[in-house]
């Protein structure tokens, strides 16, 4: 008789499947917060921050080591050298010293001005989207009325009845000026969000309307917010040049446009002082080219027809050269 063990039989239990997640359970699943909100990947996203970060730590540190940008005490008009970086201007100041403290001037006149047209795009979009019925109407009314009036010359308007301007005027007369267009955009979004499933579980479950705004709402609208506040950022830098060229701007403060505007005034493209007027502009370029590849890849977040657009573009040109290949 062989030595033979014997094994005892193991029963194998089936797990239950799990069964699928129905259409209402998916519904009211709140998307996951932190995840997908910046594409730290894309090329543009990085190229676009880089610009912007370069730019502010010139306009952070430079003036810390520049000499007084309204000192007259250097000879006028002298080419750049070892002595003056970017040369002189027509009155003998340093055009290195200006260039640095008129960065710190048109990015506060930015910053400013797009965190007055997103403060208020918030309050006339977001709420009007939310509450509904007669306050949609009544505010969505008045967003309509000032997107009818243009902007840049009612800005030139005000400007021009009063003599003495601050950087701090601009910014607020430029930010007061451009939040209707962000707040449709924002209203039209709040209105789809405020259908969905999860934001009829918090009010069923009593949350109070700014707690429902707050919690469910708004983080689906980091990106749209991102990308409305890049851009009125870009309105406001690209608005003060404009009106400070025109002689409209601060005439207290030092920016990149005010430089423009002695540039012209001191007929530098005449004298050939190509040094008062190219750094400026293009610095002016950088930063908008910067936050507009920013705001680029901040909208593939936002439209995934945008971010499958390159794949799904190199996948026909690979299906025609194979085609091509095997006919």
């Amino acid at each position: 008789m062989s030595d033979t063990k014997l094994v005892p039989l193991q029963i194998v239990t089936e797990q239950p499947a799990e069964e699928p997640a129905t259409t209402a359970t998916l519904a009211t699943q709140r998307p996951r917060r932190g995840r997908g909100l910046l594409p730290t990947r894309s090329p543009k996203f990085v190229t676009g921050l880089v610009l912007v970060v370069a730019i502010t730590l010139f306009a952070v540190i430079a003036p810390l080591f520049a000499q007084n940008p309204r000192s007259t005490d250097n000879a006028a008009l002298q080419p750049p050298s070892a002595e003056h970086w970017l040369g002189t201007t027509k009155l003998g100041n340093d055009m290195f010293a200006q260039l640095a403290t008129g960065a710190q001037g048109s990015l506060l006149v930015g910053v400013v001005a797009g965190g007055i047209a997103i403060v208020l795009s918030l309050l006339f979009g977001v709420l009007a989207g939310y509450l509904g019925g007669w306050r949609e109407d009544a505010l969505a009314l008045l967003t309509n009325v000032m997107l009818v009036i243009p902007g840049l010359p009612l800005v030139m308007v005000i400007a021009s009845f009063v003599p003495q301007r601050s950087w701090q005027l601009v910014a607020v007369v430029l930010g007061i000026t451009s939040w209707a267009g962000a707040a449709y955009v924002l209203r039209l979004q709040t209105r789809s969000l405020r259908t969905r499933d999860y934001v009829y579980a918090a009010k069923v479950a009593g949350e109070r309307s700014f707690r429902v705004i707050l919690v469910e709402i708004m983080p689906n609208l980091l990106p749209l917010l991102t990308a409305q506040f890049l851009f009125a950022i870009i309105f406001a830098i690209l608005g003060e040049a404009g009106l400070s060229y025109l002689g409209l701007g601060p005439n207290s403060s030092i920016t990149w446009g005010t430089i423009l505007n002695d540039a012209q005034s001191g007929q530098a493209l005449g004298r050939g002082a190509w040094w008062w007027f190219v750094p400026p502009g293009i610095m002016i370029a950088l930063l908008g080219a910067g936050l507009a590849l920013i705001n680029f890849a901040i909208d593939e977040v936002i439209n995934p027809k945008l971010r499958n657009a390159p794949d799904a573009a190199r996948r026909v040109r690979r299906a025609a050269k194979t085609k091509g290949v095997t006919a």
